[in-house]
């Protein structure tokens, strides 16, 4: 139909101007000829007239197997990733594994183990009853030692991953934190590290108590870091805790490098994350570069970067452990900014501009009867519905 009227328009307009009707249709119809594709179109090699002779896949891996063949193939025409490169040259770029190395235990085994003690649990009549009275207890202790053998490092990297603290720590680069750091603050529940919990301020005020699973004679690097805290640099961190040449599992014997800073996340600007990163040695190291003055009471000598760090003893040292939390603002922070850093306690509010009013007239037409609140002095304004 389009095309019908930019004919008839055509023929139109070329009687109009006393030029030959045969060159216009001529024309229009060069310009309407749609232009061939310059290569094979997707898909096109595909009979749809008889979809029931196309090749099966017959398995969900040989699915997966050809989509990755194809989407690998270079084609003619522009694709979205094609579009996101352009924008971003480092987006899908496949990142570094800087982790020790990681064996999967073998998914075979895995199924032999899980069919055995299902085969155990039905013989066993008082579980079978136990459970049928639903009576049954199952040790969470022991859940969660099982869960720690098998797939831990890779849940721990997925929280990571959705946290952003690979992407804001270690750009284009990752690791499977395949040893086990645990950090508390206190003795109960509350004051527990895990993999983005919520804790106050106040309660991680004091140093924490660190425990890992460390074989004799072996050294570890201890850091607790903020991205989120700096007040001046985006890119940039604050250092709130570093211990290196750690013997073992003693923290305390360690070389303490920088002492520890309780988290003192700003006033209005929401949860900052905090970091605890450990690091295997793979001998002693010289940190005379790394020392901060005891005790460190400046944020100029506690700026810090993770990568730059990590760069710089990357021959000696690989990232094993990992645990976070998230802090927000309280009454303590106040006095870490007073007391212990000595400065003022910078505050971020929405600061709300003033109503706006257009000027007033002398014989407001259609006006609600509320219009001269807008203008009133002394008392507090009533606004209405205007």
């Amino acid at each position: 139909m389009a095309l019908r009227s930019v004919c008839a328009a055509a023929l139109r307009t070329g009687t109009d101007l006393g030029v030959n009707n045969a060159r216009t249709i001529v024309t229009t119809a060069v310009l309407g000829r749609r232009v061939p594709p310059p290569g094979p179109m997707p898909n096109e090699e595909i009979d749809v007239s008889s979809l029931e002779s196309l090749e099966k896949y017959r398995s969900y891996n040989c699915y997966v197997r050809q989509a990755e063949e194809a989407k690998n193939k270079p084609v003619w025409w522009k694709t979205y990733r094609s579009y996101l490169e352009e924008a971003d040259p480092d987006h899908g770029a496949e990142r570094v594994d800087i982790g020790l190395p990681y064996c999967r235990p073998s998914r075979t085994k895995e199924v032999k183990e899980r069919r055995h003690a299902m085969r155990e649990n039905k013989r066993n009549a008082e579980l079978e009853r136990a459970s049928r009275l639903r009576t049954l207890k199952i040790s969470l202790d022991r859940v969660q030692q099982t869960w720690e053998k098998t797939g831990r490092p890779l849940d721990v990297k997925k929280l990571a991953d959705h946290y952003g603290v690979f992407r804001d720590l270690f750009p284009m680069a990752y690791f499977l934190p395949q040893v086990t750091l645990r950090v508390s603050y206190s003795q109960g529940a509350d004051g527990q590290v895990h993999h983005g919990n919520q804790l106050t301020p106040a309660v991680a005020a004091s140093v924490p108590r660190i425990s890992y699973e460390a074989e004799e004679g072996s050294l570890w690097t201890l850091l607790l870091t903020s991205p989120d805290e700096h007040l001046q640099d985006n890119e940039a961190e604050y250092l709130h805790w570093l211990v290196g040449n750690i013997p073992g599992g003693d923290v305390r014997a360690g070389e303490q490098l920088c002492h520890y800073l309780p988290p003192f996340p700003a006033r209005g600007t929401g949860f900052h994350r905090y970091v605890y990163i450990l690091f295997k040695q793979e001998k002693p190291i010289s940190f005379q570069e790394d020392v901060r003055p005891a005790p460190c009471h400046s944020l100029v000598d506690r700026t810090f970067k993770t990568i730059d760090f990590y760069r710089k003893h990357q021959d000696d040292m690989t990232p094993a452990g990992l645990a976070f939390f998230q802090c927000q603002w309280d009454e303590s922070v106040t006095s870490t900014f007073h007391d212990t850093l000595g400065m003022k306690e910078p505050v971020y509010e929405f600061i709300r501009p003033p109503v706006y009013h257009p000027p007033q007239v002398k014989f407001p037409h259609r006006k609600p009867l509320r219009y001269l609140d807008r203008y009133r002095d002394g008392k507090k304004h009533t606004y209405g519905i205007y």
